[in-house]
């Protein structure tokens, strides 16, 4: 089992700054990809980013103004938010595709979730 864990979310004004981190534990072998996803109230899970070891993607709605980093000695994975607009409120989820042995299956975990909330 894997125990995906979110912090750093809160209020933030339009045009500031946020940092998420999301930290990974327990029976990891190999992580192979980390990714942040959000969900807006009414709306439906979204990809914001994703970090394997050779590629980064990004929502479009999120380039340039996001961007996700890893930690691999600490399977920690960040996401630094920038120029925050209203319309990324939301919350973040953090899913960790891991394999508890070289031979396991690759399986995804999430965690509980961090709200952000971008407003004057």
């Amino acid at each position: 089992q894997v125990q995906v864990v979110e912090s750093g979310g809160g209020l933030v004004q339009p045009g500031g700054s946020l940092i998420l981190s999301c930290a990974a534990s327990g029976s990891i072998f190999r992580i192979n990809e980390m990714g942040w996803y959000r969900q807006a109230p009414g709306k439906q899970r979204e990809l914001v980013a994703g970090i394997t070891s050779g590629r980064i993607t990004y929502a479009d709605s999120v380039k340039g103004r996001f961007t996700i980093s890893r930690d691999n000695a600490k399977n920690t994975v960040f996401l630094q938010m920038g120029s925050l607009k209203p319309e990324d409120t939301a919350t973040y989820y953090c899913k960790v595709d891991s394999q508890s042995t070289n031979a396991a299956p690759v399986i995804g975990y999430w965690g509980k979730g961090t709200l952000v909330i971008v407003s004057s």
